[in-house]
């Protein structure tokens, strides 16, 4: 199963634990099967037990693979993903870490989120590690030394094995982690800073928003040039006014006539009345898009 940002996998008349935003609600326990269910399911033993899988945007995968539990990561498509830093510990090293950063060259963050170089490190979770290590997410991942390698290592460790031992309850993470704080992004009142005053920033690297502290994480290296600073909204105590800060764009003024005479008189189009030829009805066609899509 991949739960996507809002997959959960409640059990009847059990608590579920939280996702990323918040728990379920006593009302949606109450309800079976629950609200936003893609499958439910009920087991043949006594009691019967059963379980469900929810996910309200529907960004999650179910896969069913007809193996023995212990066979289950030599079949598709968890074969081709890379080690896991919990339980792979004796792949998944600091010489691995290393080998995979100095023959890529792209943002540290792309890296991280790559399933085929480190299995389960997802948004959050990459930008926590960058954060507990202080580096910045958009340098690449060939330009940190050995010593700034080390530190993101063991901050993906750290990391990954705290979320397991908490069984993934984000009530319980720590209280100076980036994840307790980085939700509030664009919400009305809220903070764009941790507790210890650091300011946080939002940009988007590789299609995906990264959340980091600038005043922590600096940058060591060369980082990509087209990463998009998205908006945030700060507190009315003297560091913002709740007004949503953007970044300035410039307007380009129109190219200048090669010569330096008078600007040429514009010609009236001549009208030209067509006798005995069909009209037609033409339509307006579909409009175009600049737009790129993601």
């Amino acid at each position: 199963m991949h739960f996507g940002m809002t997959g959960e996998h409640p059990y009847g008349e059990k608590t579920a634990y939280t996702n990323y935003y918040k728990k379920m609600k006593d009302s949606d326990l109450e309800q079976w099967p629950p609200k936003f269910w893609k499958f439910h399911l009920t087991t043949e033993g006594k009691p019967a037990v059963e379980v469900a899988f929810t996910d309200a945007r529907r960004f999650g995968r179910v896969r069913l693979v007809d193996c023995p539990g212990a066979d289950i990561r030599k079949h598709s498509p968890l074969v081709e993903n890379g080690p896991d830093p919990v339980i792979d510990t004796d792949v998944f090293t600091e010489e691995y870490l290393r080998g995979k950063m100095k023959s890529r060259h792209v943002p540290v963050k792309a890296l991280l989120l790559d399933q085929t170089m480190i299995s389960g490190v997802g948004n959050w979770v990459a930008d926590e590690t960058l954060y507990q290590a202080k580096l910045h997410p958009e340098q690449y991942c060939d330009d940190f030394d050995d010593a700034e390698i080390a530190k993101l290592y063991e901050a993906i460790r750290y990391v990954c094995q705290t979320a397991v031992d908490k069984l993934g309850d984000s009530d319980q993470f720590p209280e100076h982690w980036l994840f307790n704080h980085r939700w509030g992004k664009g919400d009305k009142g809220s903070s764009a800073k941790l507790p210890n005053g650091e300011k946080l920033a939002f940009i988007t690297v590789g299609g995906r928003t990264s959340c980091y502290a600038p005043g922590v994480q600096k940058k060591s290296g060369r980082v990509v040039a087209t990463a998009k600073v998205e908006p945030v909204k700060l507190e009315a105590n003297g560091d913002g006014d709740n007004k949503t800060h953007r970044k300035k764009k410039t307007a380009r003024k129109p190219a200048l006539p090669e010569n330096d005479g008078p600007p040429a008189k514009k010609q009236k189009k001549q009208q030209v009345k067509v006798e005995d030829e069909p009209t037609a009805d033409l339509g307006t066609g579909r409009r175009r898009s600049a737009r790129l899509r993601n």
